[in-house]
């Protein structure tokens, strides 16, 4: 996380300003198919609250989800993802416990394949691998690949419709397996400057002793101060017992 204030600071001290209107993976799942363009940094983060009860054990979880941007080429970023400091407050059969740390960090790009054209969409490729960087109460087994593939398309009033299939691999105490993203959102401008938008998630689809598959339903809104500059919130709400039953978030992006 150090090195990553480190770069950010560097890096918005000497990258001159973009012109046109920044495009934001927060904070929903489905991600843009842009990119941030050549010579372009771009910081996306929020503070993000989970909260679950299963029987008589509780679960509350504080993270601060983190992504660094950085413009290679018109079509090529590279990126760096973490969900930061993390604390979880547990309660199980009236004892309490309480872990905090550092999640793990995972290094990746994304590809723009090309624009929409009639009624093919948008299309950006994204690579990431996660590494067990972490706290030891919030780290992983090993490296941990992902691609995912984000699709988005023009709808009339101004709509849009954002689409994103993918696979990972993840470790447990079985060893490796492969688990299924997706995840679909609709977008309508509210406004000038605000847009809402209500999302289907599927961040993990896997068997049952894999933890199974995870699903929320989300809706949020995201307000441009300016061209560099958005804030956002969402509310999620899981749809099964494998996932936190509410869940809230809020955060900023900036661009230089």
């Amino acid at each position: 996380m150090k090195l990553l204030a480190i770069a950010a600071c560097a890096l918005f001290a000497s990258i001159a300003h973009a012109q046109d209107e920044l495009a934001s993976d927060r904070p929903d799942l489905v991600e843009s198919s842009q990119v941030v363009g050549k010579g372009r940094v771009q910081l996306e983060t929020g503070l993000l609250l989970e909260r679950d009860r299963s029987g008589e054990g509780r679960e509350r979880t504080l993270s601060m989800p983190t992504l660094l941007r950085f413009g290679v080429s018109e079509n090529l970023e590279l990126r760096i993802e973490t969900d930061g400091r993390s604390i979880r407050h547990e309660t199980e059969d009236g004892r309490r416990s309480t872990q905090a740390g550092y999640a793990d960090t995972a290094l990746g790009f994304s590809w723009h394949a090309w624009d929409a054209a009639g009624s093919l969409p948008s299309v950006a490729v994204l690579v990431a691998a996660e590494l067990d960087s972490g706290s030891r109460a919030f780290r992983g087994q090993g490296l941990r690949p992902s691609l995912r593939v984000a699709a988005e398309w023009d709808l009339p009033d101004e709509m849009s419709l954002g689409m994103m299939p993918g696979i990972g691999v993840e470790r447990d105490e079985d060893g490796r397996y492969r688990y299924g993203i997706l995840g679909a959102v609709i977008e309508k401008p509210l406004g000038e400057r605000l847009r809402g938008f209500a999302e289907l998630a599927l961040p993990q689809i896997a068997r049952s002793r894999h933890g199974g598959t995870q699903a929320t339903f989300d809706i949020g809104a995201a307000y441009l101060l300016s061209k560099d500059v958005q804030l956002d919130a969402m509310f999620s709400r899981g749809l099964n017992s494998r996932t936190p039953d509410v869940a809230f978030t809020f955060g900023i992006s900036l661009r230089r």
